[in-house]
């Protein structure tokens, strides 16, 4: 049976399939850190996985509460992950983040449109839940 199924796949399938989670365990068996303590968090770019999700899922949010990117595009800032200092992140505490920022039709801000919407809306901690969309409105 084994192998018939290695026949019906890819090239090298079979031995990835194998092959990875074995050596997936000895990696995190041979790291140095393994049996001691917390680790500390996990970083993209520089910037903690938790901001990277908080600011993707209020973008994400803005563009759904929004009609979706057929209508609507968050400004730019609102895709700048790897960003030290993003403008649109206006609040970091331990209560979670909160954004405040522009959007428009597709391609506003390539056209110099006036935006046609500001949206403040506030993330949990962890970046994995809304807590409230604070104003999504006209820009104020």
């Amino acid at each position: 049976m084994e192998a018939t199924a290695r026949k019906c796949m890819a090239p090298g399938t079979w031995l990835r399939r194998q092959l990875l989670p074995t050596a997936a365990g000895l990696v995190v068996a041979a790291a140095p850190w393994a049996p001691f303590g917390p680790l500390a968090p996990a970083r993209a770019q520089g910037v903690p996985f938790n901001e990277i999700r908080a600011l993707n899922l209020a973008r994400n949010a803005a563009v759904l509460s929004n009609g979706g990117l057929t209508v609507y595009t968050p400004a730019s800032c609102m895709f700048s992950t790897s960003a030290a200092s993003n403008p649109c992140l206006i609040s970091n505490t331990p209560e979670g983040f909160v954004y405040r920022f522009l959007g428009g039709p597709p391609g506003w801000e390539s056209k110099g449109l006036k935006p046609t919407t500001e949206t403040e809306i506030k993330i949990a901690p962890d970046g994995r839940r809304v807590v409230a969309i604070l104003y999504n409105g006209p820009p104020r």
